[in-house]
């Protein structure tokens, strides 16, 4: 095959940062995908109405050439009332939790995962019908992160069944497997976890341009997400979890966690299902499943991809930043026309 269409892609998390970071970075998403679902982990994060409207034109003025929908989220706070929510969720697709310090921005994540301090929230989402995503990582041994934080899922999806909840970026297999266990449990899917493992992050050289959280893990962690995504999963969705920084916040002693994959994602994903012979069911990872998970009726939007090598920038850049994307000098079979 020489040709491939992706109709409508939708990327469902997202970081585009805010200032003349957003203004690098957003537009290599909105040219290519109808839409993104955009984290609000921002400094201060997005906790109020006036914030999240702000914030959503800011975006809109940095992807005003391109047909372009963001789905926008606001960080989970323990006392938001069931009237704010109700005011505030058609301004929403979610609501991102993240416990306390796990990852970039989480200072103000919340401290105890203890149902009966989470509940009021959760039982005034379920009752509007507004799904949860959840950073799902512990503060234990890097490896373990994700694994330690499975029975809290579990938790929540016993105690609030009518809630959807949309477990970020798995990257074990015990995770695959939980999936299934619990009608109301979804996951995303990112394209680093189902490429790496941890040796390519430390086998040989340290390389910082791969460091992320959750950290990628082992070979049948990888294989096994690799596993349900070729098969189109019906509970899993494309979630890039792009996550850029500057390029010295990267190559540093104390480097920030997060892979810049936006420019490449549709690209590397091509070639990805084309080797494992399953292009039939890339259009469901990256498009159909979101839309069926989040009652989605995005416009459409034809991505034509050849096969043409295409070389992979070293770095994107303006006047003020500059950012290293995945796979930077790489070359990759597929070219966006």
């Amino acid at each position: 095959m020489e040709r491939f269409i992706i109709n409508s892609a939708l990327d469902m998390h997202l970081h585009l940062r805010d200032d003349e970071m957003l203004k690098l970075v957003a537009s290599k998403t909105s040219k290519d995908f109808v839409g993104a679902l955009v984290m609000p982990n921002l400094v201060p994060p997005i906790t109020t109405k006036e914030a999240l409207l702000s914030y959503k034109k800011r975006i809109k003025e940095a992807c005003k050439d391109d047909d372009f929908n963001p789905y926008l989220t606001i960080f989970f706070q323990v006392d938001y009332t069931y009237s704010f929510l109700e005011d505030i969720k058609d301004e929403i697709i979610a609501v991102k939790l993240y416990p306390f310090g796990v990852t970039t921005n989480s200072q103000t994540g919340v401290s105890s995962m203890d149902v009966e301090i989470l509940r009021p929230t959760l039982e005034a989402m379920s009752k509007l019908g507004i799904p949860l995503c959840v950073h799902g990582e512990t503060k234990g041994f890097v490896m373990d992160r994700e694994k330690e934080f499975l029975p809290i899922y579990e938790s929540l999806a016993i105690n609030f069944p009518n809630l959807k909840i949309i477990m970020e970026h798995i990257s074990t297999k015990e995770a695959v497997t939980l999936l299934d266990k619990y009608e109301n449990l979804y996951a995303t899917v990112t394209i680093h976890h189902l490429l790496l493992t941890l040796d390519d992050v430390a086998g040989g050289g340290l390389n910082p341009h791969l460091f992320c959280k959750p950290i990628v893990k082992r070979y049948e962690d990888r294989d096994a997400l690799l596993k349900v995504v070729l098969d189109a999963h019906p509970k899993i969705m494309f979630g890039s979890d792009s996550a850029p920084h500057p390029k010295n916040n990267k190559e540093a002693a104390d480097g920030a966690a997060g892979i810049f994959s936006s420019p490449i994602a549709l690209q590397v994903l091509t070639e990805l299902f084309e080797k494992h012979e399953k292009l039939d069911n890339l259009n469901n990872f990256v498009s159909l499943n979101a839309q069926r998970i989040y009652n989605l009726m995005p416009i459409k939007k034809e991505v034509n991809l050849i096969k043409k090598d295409f070389i992979v920038p070293e770095i994107y850049s303006n006047e003020t930043e500059q950012v290293v994307p995945m796979f930077a000098g790489k070359t990759l079979r597929w070219s966006i026309e």
